[in-house]
C-alpha cells in the first residue's frame, strides 16, 4: 500500500525512480483501469493520453470535485455541464483518479463585449488521490443532467488471522 507522501508525489507528478513492474511481459508497464462511462456510446472507452513535452505551458482549467465515501465505496462528483461523456477521460492508477475533457464553446462570435466571463471554456482535468484502496476494476461512470458521477468500490483487508503452531 502506498503512503499518503507516495500518492501525492504521484498526483503531483512527481517521478519516483523506482517502479515495480506490473506485467510479467513487460516490466515498463504501468497498470492503468479504464472507465467506460455511461451515456457515452458503447465502443468508447474512457482513458488517459501522455501529454507530450511541449504542452506542459498549455493552460488548462482545474475540475471542482466533491469527494465522499460510504460503507462500500468512494465517490467522486463534478459539475460537467456542456461535455459530451464520449469526451470525459477517466483511470484510475494505483490509488490516484484522474479526469480530463474539454468544454467547447460552440457560440464562439467575433465582437463580443462582455459584461462577465466566469465561465471556463477548454481543456480542464483533476488528479484526486483516494483515501483508501480501490478496486479500479469495478468502478462505475455515469453522467446525468451535467453531474458526473464515479463510484469505486473500496477494496476489503482480510481481518487479522490466527495461525496455529504446530509442534
Amino acid at each position: 500500500m502506498a503512503s499518503f507522501f507516495e500518492k501525492l508525489k504521484n498526483s503531483m507528478g512527481v517521478e519516483m525512480k523506482e517502479e515495480k513492474p506490473t506485467s510479467a511481459k513487460n516490466p515498463e508497464s504501468k497498470q492503468v483501469n479504464k472507465i467506460p462511462v455511461k451515456g457515452a456510446s458503447p465502443k468508447q472507452e474512457a482513458h488517459v493520453t501522455q501529454e507530450k513535452p511541449d504542452d506542459w505551458f498549455e493552460p488548462e482549467g482545474e475540475l471542482a470535485v466533491d469527494v465522499y465515501e460510504t460503507g462500500d465505496d468512494i465517490t467522486v462528483q463534478a459539475t460537467i455541464a456542456g461535455v459530451n461523456p464520449d469526451d470525459l477521460n477517466v483511470s484510475i492508477e494505483n490509488d490516484v483518479v484522474t479526469i480530463t475533457g474539454e468544454r467547447q464553446n460552440t457560440e464562439e462570435e467575433e465582437g463580443k463585449n462582455y459584461f462577465y466571463q466566469e465561465c471556463y471554456w477548454g481543456a480542464f482535468s483533476r488528479q484526486i488521490v483516494l483515501p483508501s484502496e480501490v478496486d479500479g476494476g469495478r468502478a462505475e461512470a455515469s453522467m446525468k443532467n451535467g453531474i458526473f458521477t464515479l463510484k469505486i468500490p473500496k477494496v476489503e483487508r482480510k481481518k487479522l488471522r490466527k495461525i496455529k503452531v504446530r509442534s
